[in-house]
């Protein structure tokens, strides 16, 4: 099983299971970016109760666009990806086009069955969701500005845990 540990500064550890088996591309440059210590000192940029937290914007605006983009692994893109937006599930923000997904991840606060098929959903949940509720229920500036949070939670690292014989799927990557 391959993890990943995302712990927020002053709130605590969230812990995800990642599966390459069902999104190979997007767990292949998530790890990536989490190797090259992209995410660390990056703000919960969103923070939605009842929808999502979100983060992985180099400047904490969730207009900024990566400087790569990933096929879009999910089945309205024509792939077979089983897992679903459900209370903890970790996918790729994109744009209207399918294949726009890039640093940008979101954790779903709750179930958002509306989301499933349309998005790459490419690791769950294990522990922390205490921690997730604390995020999410942050106080925000509002619906116009996309429930940027008044005290962003900072995320100090995430790092990656691998059991024996996992391995990481080759790196693809659209211009």
């Amino acid at each position: 099983m391959i993890k990943a540990i995302i712990k927020t500064k002053d709130i605590g550890e969230i812990g995800i299971r990642l599966y390459p088996e069902y999104a190979p591309d997007s767990v292949a440059s998530f790890c990536d970016s989490v190797k090259e210590g992209f995410y660390d000192g990056l703000l919960w940029f969103r923070c939605q109760e009842g929808y999502v937290i979100q983060t992985g914007s180099p400047d904490n605006n969730i207009y900024t666009d990566s400087d790569f983009h990933l096929r879009g692994e999910f089945r309205e893109n024509g792939v077979e990806n089983p897992l679903n937006n459900i209370r903890g599930a970790v996918g790729f923000g994109r744009d209207d086009d399918p294949n726009t997904a890039g640093t940008q991840f979101y954790i779903c606060h709750q179930d958002l069955p509306h989301l499933d098929g349309r998005y790459c959903v490419f690791g769950m949940m294990l522990y922390g969701f205490d921690v997730l509720d604390q995020i999410a229920c942050r106080e925000t500036k509002g619906k116009e500005s996309w429930y940027y949070p008044v005290d962003p939670p900072v995320i100090e690292t995430i790092t990656l845990e691998m059991d024996e014989g996992d391995r990481i799927p080759a790196l693809h990557r659209l211009p």
